[in-house]
């Protein structure tokens, strides 16, 4: 696995697109934080852009290079190589190649601006660690969807939706829930939807270590209670590693599964 891992990593650093994804958080990472005099705001621009784009990112390079690595993929079947080491290289190599990027295009400003001298480092921590996670969950959930649809069209399509859904609509429908059912007593209802999103659970966590919940608006007091304490943040980062590793053990099982 260690030699696919590194093959599959190595071929994606010498890919332009990982040179861009890097440049383009070192560009944003320059600008938002010396051109601001606020390291909070900074950190709440980065995290929109995070939150958005990472999962988008994740999403479509680990579909892409699924499908554009399939004929060398099957090269590897016919020899005497396990189904679970192919797989599994290919997806730490795509997922560790762009958290790598993330980590060193935010990392070299936050370096060079000193924020390692004051407590903003917990905050900018936080926003890597998250992004990481994201970069995790979503590769594992391309690879998932590519290998359920030989299709390359029905593959891109059904791994744009979820992104759109989990980005997008999600949010929709669970602010439509909270005007709908105003009336009873939601605090479960809040905690339980937002760790059924990995995207709002990392925007929540951001938020909160922030002190800015007030910006949740109607359910703020309800997370700051509950993912403001200790306990709340090993759970929510306890229901992260399960979104990392509920997605991996599908792959896992839809590789051995798989007719190829």
């Amino acid at each position: 696995m260690l030699k696919i891992l590194k093959y599959s990593f190595y071929d994606l650093m010498r890919s332009r697109w990982s040179y861009v994804y890097f440049f383009f958080y070192l560009a944003l990472g320059f600008v938002l934080l010396f051109l601001n005099n606020d390291v909070s705001k900074a950190v709440i621009t980065l995290m929109n852009v995070i939150i958005v784009l990472v999962p988008l990112i994740a999403t479509i390079f680990g579909v892409m290079y699924y499908y554009n690595s399939k004929e060398f993929t099957e090269l590897l079947l016919a020899q005497p190589i396990k189904r679970t080491s192919i797989f599994l290289g290919q997806y730490f190599g795509v997922a560790g190649s762009l958290s790598l990027s993330l980590v060193l295009g935010l990392g070299i400003p936050f370096i060079f601006y000193g924020l390692f001298r004051s407590n903003a480092i917990w905050d900018f921590s936080l926003l890597l660690v998250t992004g990481g996670f994201l970069t995790l969950i979503f590769t594992a959930l391309a690879f998932n969807i590519a290998l359920s649809n030989e299709n390359k069209i029905k593959g891109f399509g059904y791994a744009v939706l979820l992104w759109l859904f989990l980005a997008v609509i999600y949010d929709g429908l669970f602010l439509m829930s909270l005007i709908v059912f105003e009336e009873y007593p939601l605090d479960t209802f809040s905690l339980v939807s937002t760790m059924l999103n990995p995207i709002d659970l990392s925007r929540t966590l951001i938020l909160l270590k922030l002190d800015i919940s007030a910006l949740l608006g109607y359910t703020g007091a309800t997370f700051k209670k509950f993912f403001g304490t200790d306990f709340g943040f090993f759970v929510s980062m306890g229901i992260l590693i399960l979104w990392t590793i509920f997605p991996i053990w599908r792959l896992v099982y839809k590789a051995r599964k798989k007719d190829f």
